[in-house]
C-alpha cells in the first residue's frame, strides 16, 4: 500500500469524480482507475460505488478515508517535524461548529490564524447536526450542550449564558410573562434537533437542579437560524445563547423576559479524536479557536 494511493483514492472520494481527480494530480485517467482498483483489490473491499454519472463512497470506503486522513497528516506531520515557525505549518485542517458560532464569531476573524499561518489550508463545517468526528473526517469540532459520552478528547472552553426573548410586537399582543405561572398564557417555539421528537417546554434552574415546564407552541425548529428567525417573527418565546441576542436586545428588536427562570449556562467543548500525539497544525488551531471564543463565555453558574 503506497503513498501515492492513498493520495488518488482520497482525491476521487473528495471530488467524486475519477476525471477531476486525473486533472488535479495531472495523470492519466487510466492511472487514477488502476490505483483505485489495485487498492480495493489489495483491502478486499469496495471503497467507491461508480456509476456512468457518479462516484461515492461506500461505507467501507468512508471508514478509510477516515483513517486515510490521519495517516497522511501524520506523515506530513512528519516532514514538518522540526519546522519551529508558526508559518512553517502546513496541511489542511477539518473542523465544525455550529452554524451561529461559525457567522459570529469564528469566521470574522479567522483571517488572523490564515495570515499567522499561511500554509495552512481549513474545511470549516457549520450546522447544528452533532457531525460524527472520526466517520466523516474532522479533526475537530466544537461542540455546544451536554455530551455524550465517548472516547473523544474533550477541551472544555466555558459555557454560553442563556437568556429569555420574545419580540415587542409578542408582548404587546400577549403581554410580558412575570411569573412562571403567567407562561401558561404565552407560546414557546420548540427546538428539537430532531424533528417530530417533542420538546420538554421551558427549562429553568431552581437551584437545585433542572426543571421543565410544558408549553404549548405551534411551531417546533431543528437550526438556530430559524429558532432566532420565529422569535423576531412574534411566533412565541426562545430560550437561547446570550452571546448570538446580545445584539437584538441592544438594538431593540428583542426583549429579555423573565431573568429570574432561565435555562442553565451551556457548556462549550472542543472534542478531538485520541490519538498518540496531536499535530502541531491541529494544535494551533486549537489554541486559537480558544482564545477567540473563551472571551465569550463565562462559567457554568453565570
Amino acid at each position: 500500500m503506497d503513498l501515492e494511493s492513498l493520495t488518488i483514492f482520497m482525491r476521487v472520494a473528495e471530488l467524486a469524480s475519477f476525471t477531476q481527480a486525473a486533472e488535479q494530480l495531472g495523470l492519466p485517467k487510466a492511472r487514477v482507475s488502476t490505483a483505485v482498483q489495485a487498492l480495493e483489490t489489495q483491502l478486499g473491499t469496495r471503497l467507491l460505488h461508480r456509476t456512468t454519472r457518479s462516484v461515492r463512497m461506500t461505507p467501507d470506503g468512508e471508514a478509510f478515508h477516515a483513517r486515510c486522513q490521519a495517516v497522511l497528516a501524520d506523515i506530513d506531520e512528519l516532514g514538518a517535524l522540526f519546522q519551529q515557525a508558526p508559518t512553517a505549518l502546513r496541511g489542511r485542517l477539518r473542523v465544525d461548529m455550529p452554524t451561529a458560532m461559525a457567522r459570529d464569531i469564528v469566521i470574522p476573524r479567522l483571517g488572523e490564524f490564515m495570515a499567522a499561518h499561511p500554509l495552512i489550508d481549513v474545511e470549516l463545517g457549520s450546522t447544528d447536526r452533532r457531525v460524527d468526528l472520526v466517520h466523516e473526517g474532522f479533526d475537530c469540532v466544537v461542540r455546544v450542550g451536554t455530551l455524550a459520552d465517548s472516547e473523544l478528547i474533550v477541551r472544555p472552553l466555558g459555557h454560553y449564558r442563556m437568556v429569555n426573548c420574545a419580540s415587542p410586537d409578542y408582548l404587546a399582543a400577549h403581554g410580558t410573562p412575570m411569573r412562571l405561572d403567567d407562561l401558561d398564557a404565552h407560546w414557546l417555539v420548540h427546538y428539537s434537533m430532531a424533528l417530530g421528537a417533542g420538546s420538554p417546554g421551558w427549562e429553568y434552574d431552581d437551584g437545585t437542579r433542572v426543571r421543565f415546564k410544558p408549553m404549548r407552541g405551534r411551531l417546533t425548529v431543528n437550526n438556530a437560524h430559524s429558532y432566532q428567525a420565529a422569535c423576531l417573527a412574534g411566533l412565541g418565546l426562545i430560550q437561547a445563547p446570550e452571546a448570538g441576542l446580545a445584539p437584538l436586545i441592544a438594538a431593540g428588536k428583542l426583549v429579555e423576559v423573565l431573568p429570574q427562570f432561565r435555562a442553565r449556562a451551556m457548556p462549550v467543548s472542543l472534542l478531538y479524536a485520541h490519538r498518540a500525539g496531536v499535530s502541531k497544525r491541529l494544535q494551533a488551531l486549537m489554541d486559537w479557536l480558544a482564545q477567540v471564543l473563551t472571551p465569550r463565555l463565562g462559567g457554568a453558574s453565570d
